[in-house]
């Protein structure tokens, strides 16, 4: 966690053309319908009051977190951040046995080229060692190609919260699982 300022430099930000309308299905899950939207948007959160890693170790307690990192011909391309045993971090829900996928960048320059993939197993990876049995990543309904890839990855929408961002009403909280028991 010592690099978060280069990695900070990492751009978080992504073309909104898409969301998903989101419908509970009556016996359980989720059905997730994209629509397009009529005028696209670049959305940051990184620009938010607040937010960013550059506020995360004044909002948290890092101790049990991991930052990884992806390279291409030496340059920094990617990062992940994973939380774990974070006391009062209400996302890992007091369980030792969860970690949760905190923030994942590619620099635009290098997206498409596997290393969100990379990054991902290596994250898993990292959470099977400390022996968490699942992996939650949170994401919101207007970051459709987020969804596609954690979807792709064996996540598993478990929980949609309306109104769960106050100051942002537009967007709806996702929650994915991945049981990381189950080999793929």
């Amino acid at each position: 966690m010592t690099a978060l300022s280069e990695y900070a430099r990492l751009p978080v930000a992504f073309s909104v053309d898409r969301v998903l309308d989101v419908t509970a299905r009556a016996e359980g899950g989720f059905v997730l319908s994209a629509r397009s939207l009529e005028i696209p948007y670049v959305k940051d959160y990184d620009a938010l009051d607040g937010e960013g890693p550059s506020q995360w170790t004044r909002r948290f307690d890092v101790s049990n977190w991991t930052l990884f990192t992806a390279r291409v011909a030496g340059r920094r391309a990617g990062g992940a951040t994973i939380a774990f045993d974070t006391p009062g971090l209400t996302m890992l829900e007091g369980r030792r046995d969860l970690a949760m996928l905190w923030d994942v960048r590619v620099s635009p320059e290098a997206r498409g080229m596997g290393i969100g993939t990379a990054l991902f197993e290596r994250v898993e990876a990292w959470a099977k060692g400390k022996g968490c049995c699942l992996l939650k990543v949170e994401t919101q309904n207007i970051n459709v190609r987020a969804c596609a890839f954690y979807a792709r990855h064996g996540c598993e929408l478990r929980a949609v919260h309306h109104g769960a961002y106050p100051e942002l009403p537009d967007e709806i909280q996702l929650l994915w699982y991945k049981d990381l028991r189950i080999a793929q």
